[in-house]
C-alpha cells in the first residue's frame, strides 16, 4: 500500500476540537512536524477534513 507523508503547516490555535482532534489522530503536535502514514481510506478521510492545514507528499 502507498504512503504518504503528512506536514503541519499551520496552527491549529482557534480551530474547532474536531479539526484540532483530528490532528492528534494523525499524531501532529507541533507545527512543521511531519509524519508517515499508510494511504488508507481513513488516514485519507482525516487529511482530507484538515487538509487547509496540511501540506501531503506521496511516496511510491
Amino acid at each position: 500500500m502507498a504512503k504518504i507523508k503528512v506536514k503541519q503547516v499551520r496552527s491549529a490555535i482557534g480551530r474547532t476540537k474536531t479539526q484540532k482532534r483530528t490532528l492528534e489522530a494523525l499524531g501532529l503536535k507541533k507545527l512543521h512536524q511531519v509524519v508517515e502514514h499508510e494511504a488508507t481510506p481513513a488516514i485519507l478521510g482525516m487529511v482530507a477534513a484538515v487538509g487547509h492545514l496540511l501540506e501531503v507528499q506521496e511516496e511510491k
